[in-house]
């Protein structure tokens, strides 16, 4: 198992987990999915970040999700991984 096209998940319920803001963060996604046996697809997305609390600016980011059934075990699986701050919580998919 490891990353599919977006269109392989058509008809199914998926769940965003996470959002990577630097490419060695999304790598560090990839790999930890790809060695739990969970597939993924990844969509460019952009996400804002408030910036002097003051200034939201848009950033592009790469959005990891994966089938609905396999989500509370990806995000555990990043969380184990070390990588907190782009996942995304249960209750917002």
């Amino acid at each position: 198992m490891a990353k599919v096209d977006f269109e392989s998940f058509a008809e199914k319920e998926v769940s965003r987990i996470y959002i990577a803001a630097r490419l060695p963060e999304a790598r560090q996604v990839e790999s930890t999915l790809t060695e739990n046996d969970i597939d993924y697809a990844v969509e460019i997305e952009p996400y804002f970040k408030v910036v002097l609390n003051i200034f939201p600016f848009e950033y592009p980011g790469a959005t990891f999700y994966v089938l609905s059934g396999q989500a509370h075990f990806a995000r555990q699986a990043l969380l184990n991984a070390g990588l907190k701050t782009g996942l995304v919580d249960e209750e917002v998919d």
